[in-house]
């Protein structure tokens, strides 16, 4: 967008405040005028021979100043990110820092997509894919990333660590955090981490001459030591000093105070310089990550915020501009936690207003998300944002962004979901296709004694939409399941966003009763109907039902036309891993081996094999076909062990959801033909299990047994009996070479 955003009105179309935002986010930020040169730390940081470059400090300590003075001198390609709260999401991590790459790495184009999609899997495929992308650079970078500590998610760190052990000798990550980088040890430990901490970026007395030469005080060798040693070399502090002394005319001897660090007091005088309406602007802004001229104008309510931004940008080294057009600013992180002080201390009152008037001028933009964040930190406005929620979530979740789902569904608390019950059906299916089994079935049970108003919410009714999660669900049979889909598609006019969902889940249960001409009808207009809706997951079942169908028929070569639609869904929607997408990988694997194509069916095999995790009880006509298919093709294969184990797993499966109709029969007559058959015996290490392929992953990471324990809310000694079992199955007797066998068979990465 070339437009500058000034020159918007409200009446004219929404701003792309996203991409906007997402610019700044990438662009190197200058470095404020007048900043002491880190030249000498830059350079014993690019020559120390180490991948990985720690920058720890507190606020006020230059290491952003580093980073961006680091940046516009290197020779390398600099790829960056600036963080903040909202990008706590390890999905949305990878892809900031996969578009943070594509911008200075030519033919990555789609490598961004390929961190997003439908149920991604950040850890066992995104990140992996990611470090393997960087491992191959073709020339040398530097990925940069400020204000790390703003993740505060251990699965963020968890990726970073993957994506971090694919920067090549030669390149180089760097990071900016107040806070330890829980990588660091580690690397420390193997000597390929260069450190730098508070003791080496505090100034000396040189540099405070030149800050206050700079800012055009007269102050004396001794005076600029005084100061050095009051603040203890907190660059912050002597460039707070200088502004002081500069505002009140004086020399570097006016500064003075009794604090170790002077914060408060040089904080207190540098407001108390400015007019009053600047102090108010300063004091409201601060609620902002972000500020642009046209939010701030919806802030505080004047149109004269463009100006005032230009003035302070000039006077003041605390606002920090974020991209080159000097659109989008924010300020530096000490002095915004002033700031806000200064509003709690001064303005209380005002507080929730402004975080209204943000999500109002973030909301009219375009961005319903970042408007959300400033009304979750109100405790007003609740049914707006379980409003917001609902109408979010799935975009957000089929994004891959499942943590921050989680993270929405957690700030508003239990109560507020169950008050609105379309959320709790929003809630449920999440948790259903992910797995969540103790989750989803909470959810419906909920839901069961759960009334609402009927009018339609996020494109359809919530009876029909309860109807169609209990249908999916499946718990009373394929008699109870008939007939919630047939009330739910009665309930879905034409034009409905969900009256292909409907018609799918009508398909499997006339599937279930044995009425398969029926059900191909369905499936065949839920296809068409998911086509125009741009439904991905309904389109993929319902012409992985169909390719199936067609195949037990004979009619191989229709199937594979269905096949090859589904697939490039998939692959098109980055839906690997989702419990959507296993069926037609499953399919497709059994319609490679009767062309002949094994080593296209051995790939398929894998993808299924990895992913069938996620498909659980909760939708169980899905999990049994998913592993029938599995153990059909191992069967063909000869691999009658594997085969026998998937059986053991539709057991399972059968034990919650007995009552499975048609399919019952197909696993009875699946048992008789593995009973019967010696082929392949005594046959080869079983797969690993859905708790083995969830822990694998996390061999990737340095983190101990323990702590992958925590992660996996199990104990350190599960964690150790399954790595035991994996090393078995992938016939390998350490942590590394079970990653490299993992990867190389295809069960880790992309």
């Amino acid at each position: 967008m070339t437009e500058d955003l000034r020159h918007r009105t409200p009446a004219e179309p929404a701003v792309e405040v996203d991409r906007l935002l997402l610019d700044a986010k990438l662009s190197v930020p200058q470095p404020r005028r007048g900043s002491v040169s880190r030249a000498g730390l830059i350079e014993a940081a690019k020559s120390s021979g180490c991948r990985v470059v720690g920058i720890t400090a507190p606020a006020g300590y230059g290491k952003s100043t580093l980073l961006s003075q680091w940046a516009l001198a290197e020779d390398r390609r600099v790829a960056w990110v600036s963080l903040s709260g909202v990008d706590d999401d390890p999905a949305g991590l990878l892809m900031l820092l996969a578009s943070a790459y594509a911008r200075v790495s030519p033919g990555n184009d789609d490598l961004v997509a390929d961190m997003g999609g439908l149920g991604v899997s950040a850890l066992g495929r995104a990140a992996p894919h990611l470090a393997a992308v960087l491992s191959n650079s073709q020339a040398p970078f530097v990925l940069m990333l400020d204000d790390l500590h703003e993740l505060r998610s251990p699965a963020c760190h968890d990726v970073l660590g993957v994506v971090m052990s694919g920067i090549p000798r030669g390149s180089q990550f760097a990071a900016a955090s107040r806070s330890e980088q829980p990588h660091i040890p580690r690397l420390r430990a193997d000597g390929d981490a260069w450190e730098l901490g508070a003791s080496d970026l505090a100034l000396d007395v040189e540099a405070a001459e030149q800050i206050f030469a700079q800012a055009r005080v007269s102050a004396t060798h001794e005076e600029a030591a005084a100061a050095t040693e009051r603040t203890e070399g907190w660059p912050a502090g002597l460039y707070l000093a200088a502004m002081i002394a500069q505002a009140s005319h004086g020399h570097g001897s006016t500064v003075s105070g009794d604090d170790r660090f002077v914060a408060d007091y040089l904080y207190r005088e540098s407001l108390s310089q400015l007019p009053e309406s600047t102090q108010r602007f300063l004091r409201r802004t601060s609620v902002l990550d972000q500020l642009c001229a046209p939010l701030c104008d919806a802030l505080v309510e004047d149109a004269g915020s463009q100006d005032r931004l230009r003035q302070l940008e000039a006077s003041n080294s605390f606002l920090i501009p974020l991209d080159r057009r000097r659109e989008w600013y924010r300020y530096h992180a000490l002095f915004r936690e002033f700031l806000l002080g200064e509003l709690h201390r001064v303005e209380p009152e005002v507080i929730i207003q402004l975080q209204l008037r943000a999500a109002d001028w973030y909301e009219a933009n375009g961005s319903p998300a970042l408007a959300l964040e400033h009304l979750l930190n109100t405790l007003t406005q609740r049914d707006r944002c379980v409003q917001l929620v609902t109408q979010l979530a799935i975009p957000t979740y089929k994004a891959g962004h499942m943590s921050t789902v989680r993270r929405w569904l957690s700030a508003l608390g239990d109560p507020a979901i169950e008050n609105f019950p379309p959320l709790a059906v929003i809630a449920g299916w999440s948790a259903a296709l992910t797995g969540q089994t103790a989750e989803a079935q909470r959810w419906a049970a909920l839901l069961d004694a759960a009334s609402f108003d009927p009018a339609p919410v996020v494109g359809t009714s919530f009876d029909s939409a309860r109807r169609m999660l209990r249908a999916a669900m499946c718990s009373a049979g394929p008699e109870q399941m008939m007939s919630e889909a047939s009330i739910a598609l009665a309930q879905e006019p034409p034009w409905s966003p969900w009256r292909d969902t409907a018609l799918y889940l009508n398909a499997e249960a006339h599937l279930l009763t044995g009425n398969v001409d029926q059900a191909c009808a369905l499936f065949a207009e839920s296809s068409s109907v998911a086509a125009t809706n741009s439904n991905a997951d309904c389109l993929v079942l319902s012409e992985s039902e169909l390719a199936l169908v067609a195949m037990d028929r004979g009619r191989w070569e229709e199937a594979a036309g269905r096949l090859e639609r589904a697939l490039a869904v998939v692959d098109e929607h980055r839906m690997h891993d989702y419990a959507t997408s296993v069926l037609v990988v499953a399919v497709a694997a059994r319609h490679a081996v009767h062309r002949g194509d094994l080593e296209q069916a051995d790939r398929l095999i894998v993808r299924a094999m990895r992913a069938r995790p996620s498909c659980t009880f909760v939708m169980p006509f899905l999990a049994v076909g998913v592993r029938m298919q599995l153990a059909k093709v191992h069967l063909a294969r000869g691999d009658v062990s594997t085969a026998r184990h998937l059986l053991r797993e539709i057991d399972d499966i059968l034990l919650h959801r007995p009552d499975l109709g048609a399919l019952v029969d197909q696993v009875s007559a699946l048992r008789a033909l593995l009973t019967a058959s010696t082929q392949g015996e005594p046959g080869g290490a079983p797969p690993l299990t859905a708790a083995e392929l969830r822990l694998l992953p996390y061999l990737q990471t340095h983190l101990t047994l323990a702590e992958i324990g925590d992660r996996l809310f199990v104990s350190r000694n599960t964690v150790g009996s399954e790595v035991t079992s994996i090393y078995r199955k992938l016939g390998v007797s350490s942590r590394a070479d079970a990653v490299r066998q993992a990867t190389a068979v295809g069960l880790l990465g992309r």
